[in-house]
């Protein structure tokens, strides 16, 4: 017996992406939003779609997304991850495919903490010898 709805969690930098797939036409909702409506840029929209296109299940599932956090680059790659766990809900044999093209691994990367004393995480003030 198969569940209705399949729930996972995506992250990139800053970005946690809450995403719910169900069964469905490839209706792509993302903050109450469509995913065209909400990325202005193709490469985002395209870069959302690719856990779909490894996977041929494109147009077989609704995915509902809420994102917060980070940029649109970041949420965006924040859903990739989200799509790609719920997606081994889905069907476990998914996992050599997905993780065999990096999106079962999170991307870490994220802004360095600012430090006392300095004015930027890194950037120092100019030093002057005399």
């Amino acid at each position: 017996m198969e569940r209705e709805r399949h729930y996972a969690t995506g992250k990139r930098k800053n970005a946690i992406a809450r995403v719910w797939l169900k069964p469905g036409t490839g209706a792509c909702i993302v903050n109450e939003r469509t995913m065209d409506a909400y990325f202005g840029r193709q490469t985002s929209r395209m870069i959302i779609m690719q856990p779909f296109e490894l996977t041929q299940t494109l147009g077989r599932f609704d995915a509902v997304v809420n994102v917060s956090g980070g940029g649109l680059s970041g949420q965006a790659g924040a859903i990739k991850h989200g799509i790609s766990k719920a997606l081994l809900n889905v069907d476990p044999s998914f996992r050599s495919v997905l993780k065999g093209a990096g999106f079962l691994t999170r991307d870490s990367r994220v802004k360095e903490r600012k430090k006392y004393g300095k004015r930027g995480a890194r950037a120092s003030f100019q030093f002057s010898k005399r």
